[in-house]
């Protein structure tokens, strides 16, 4: 609504990158992302990322984690699981305790690097899935770091997100486009981890820094989305839109005309938890939770200067 302060809609955990989300309650803040989310990937034969860039029916892949797991400070145990379900496949239950099996040569865009490797039942289940050789590993926090970066936000890092650890998109930006698709689509579309309710469509575009709860985001760039926002994330059948739709009033062309063009379009903003800022404020908690009010503490004079 317009003239209320911005807050959480919902809140959504990716625990496999480019699989179905989670929409949770709260969720535990850490530097490379949510607690949980995108911890997990699909790779080839290769040992590649594998996204629905290329999978679009990874959509159709559903995940579970304990209730318990968005609780800060939450340990799992021998009997806490990841549950994975795809259609036609036994569903899959994956022990949250650390594995003890490690691949090596895994990479997704810039990186490489070794990762925890959840064994035969689940590289069965994706190989028979998506009728290829599959497997899926874990990111390893302990061995390694993913950087973001330098340009947007150095010093910081990312576990199998894109680029950065957190995407914030508004209800009213997608209310916004909706009233210009032949067909309304929904927000997992652009499968942000907040959503935000309140104000004016594109607000977000200038956020600078925010504050929920005790905890300083900052916003490092506008997100410019790829093919898979085309993917019907309850069908896993690609099409065209919004893509075609946000190319008429969200591409670079229009909003940075002054700026290079690099045809991109544009949805959603990447944004970093601040955590030098707010460890210097107090320990505090961690967790934030749905109904949480947003304090935007700075804004960028205009979407021409916005980072792309």
């Amino acid at each position: 609504m317009e003239g209320q302060a911005p807050k959480i809609q919902s809140l959504i955990i990716f625990p496999i990158k480019s699989c179905r989300g989670i929409s949770v309650p709260q969720a535990t803040v850490t530097q490379t992302g949510f607690e949980w989310d995108r911890y997990w990937l699909v790779v080839n034969h290769k040992g590649r990322a594998c996204t629905q860039n290329v999978e679009p029916k990874l959509a159709l892949v559903e995940t579970e984690l304990p209730k318990e797991a968005f609780f800060e400070d939450w340990e799992p145990t021998k009997n806490s699981f990841l549950g994975v379900r795809a259609p036609g496949m036994s569903p899959l239950k994956i022990p949250l305790t650390k594995p003890s099996s490690v691949a090596e040569g895994v990479s997704m865009w810039e990186w490489s690097g070794s990762a925890f490797d959840e064994g035969e039942e689940a590289a069965k289940l994706f190989s028979d899935y998506l009728g290829k050789q599959s497997r899926l590993v874990r990111f390893n926090k302990e061995t390694e770091s993913r950087p973001t970066p330098p340009e947007y936000a150095s010093g910081y890092s990312t576990t199998f997100s894109n680029t950065f650890p957190f995407l914030v998109s508004s209800q009213a930006s997608l209310d916004h486009l909706n009233t210009l698709l032949p067909e309304p689509v929904p927000m997992n579309r652009f499968r942000a981890n907040i959503v935000v309710e309140n104000g004016d469509p594109f607000d977000e575009d200038l956020w600078d820094e925010i504050k929920i709860k005790d905890l300083v985001f900052k916003g490092v760039r506008l997100c410019y989305r790829c093919k898979i926002t085309t993917v019907n994330q309850e069908t896993g059948v690609p099409s065209t839109e919004p893509i075609d739709t946000l190319r008429k009033f969200r591409s670079d062309t229009l909003l940075m005309p002054d700026k290079k063009p690099h045809r991109k379009v544009f949805f959603g903003k990447e944004m970093v938890w601040n955590w030098d800022i707010s460890n210097k404020q107090g320990k505090g908690n961690k967790t934030i939770k749905v109904g949480d009010s947003i304090c935007v503490l700075s804004k960028i004079p205009s979407i021409a200067e916005a980072a792309t």
